[in-house]
């Protein structure tokens, strides 16, 4: 099985890494190269205030420090983009934009993916103590893979806020899981930075996950209305659903990741 589940992974990585979207510019913010903005995104942002568009990138805020003033044009931006219908909803969440380690300022959750813009994603992929996985199946509600199945627990982490707290909240909002619960959880790591393209733009994001064992009566409960069935599978019925395509890719990537460090020390 072991040589099954490193092809299965390896396919899944090359899933993961897709070009950008066809006609999308390089995206420039504060002269710092940040992402690719889609051609629906440079036309909608074309001629704007402190924003600049031709035929190879999207200048934002150039020559602006970060600041109060930059995040002023960033949320201007996130508005004329929600104007022009280039955005699936709005979260009325903050994300940073990133240069490197460094954020440059904020923008409305909803803007990211048009502007092809970093995002860091934290997964707890949790065990029961016989060796099951706890699963959530997404809302029909969301605008990214509704209705499939995904990891226990995953979300964005939002602007300044550190990962771990992150996942945390995350653990609270969709499984009910509050941090005594969570004794037995791993620290975070990276996995991979996935490149992907959506119907809305591209999705350039760092892939977090922490392992945690249950107790044998955690029984999780979604909270926020973004869950819609959390149920537990084996290892081999995991396996076969994420072949047959019905876990986001994220959260296959997650779990097969975990699944053949747990073969590799024994624990599966």
């Amino acid at each position: 099985m072991h040589k099954q589940l490193s092809d299965l992974y390896a396919a899944l990585c090359a899933r993961a890494q897709e070009p950008a979207p066809e006609g999308a510019r390089a995206l420039y913010i504060a002269g710092r190269r940040c992402g690719w903005a889609t051609h629906a995104a440079c036309d909608a942002l074309r001629g704007a205030a402190r924003m600049d568009s031709d035929d190879t990138a999207l200048r934002i805020g150039e020559g602006m420090a970060p600041g109060k003033e930059l995040d002023a044009v960033l949320k201007q931006a996130a508005e004329l983009l929600r104007q022009a219908n280039c955005l699936r909803g709005w979260r009325d969440e903050l994300l940073d934009v990133m240069d490197g380690d460094q954020a440059l300022g904020v923008i409305e959750r909803a803007a990211v993916r048009p502007l092809g813009l970093l995002t860091k994603a934290v997964h707890l992929n949790a065990w029961t103590p016989d060796g099951r996985l706890w699963v959530a199946r997404r809302s029909l509600s969301k605008s990214t893979d509704p209705g499939m199945w995904d990891t226990l627990v995953g979300g964005l982490a939002g602007s300044g806020e550190d990962l771990e707290l992150a996942l945390v909240r995350e653990c609270g909002e969709e499984a009910g899981l509050d941090e005594p619960d969570l004794a037995r959880r791993s620290p975070l790591r990276t996995i991979l930075r996935i490149h992907r393209r959506l119907p809305e733009g591209y999705q350039v994001e760092d892939v977090l996950t922490s392992t945690c064992v249950l107790a044998a009566d955690a029984r999780p409960a979604n909270r926020d209305g973004e869950v819609m069935e959390i149920a537990t599978i084996d290892v081999d019925t995991a396996v076969h659903r994420i072949i047959e395509g019905e876990f986001t890719l994220e959260a296959a990537l997650v779990l097969i990741e975990d699944i053949m460090r747990r073969q590799a020390a024994g624990a599966v």
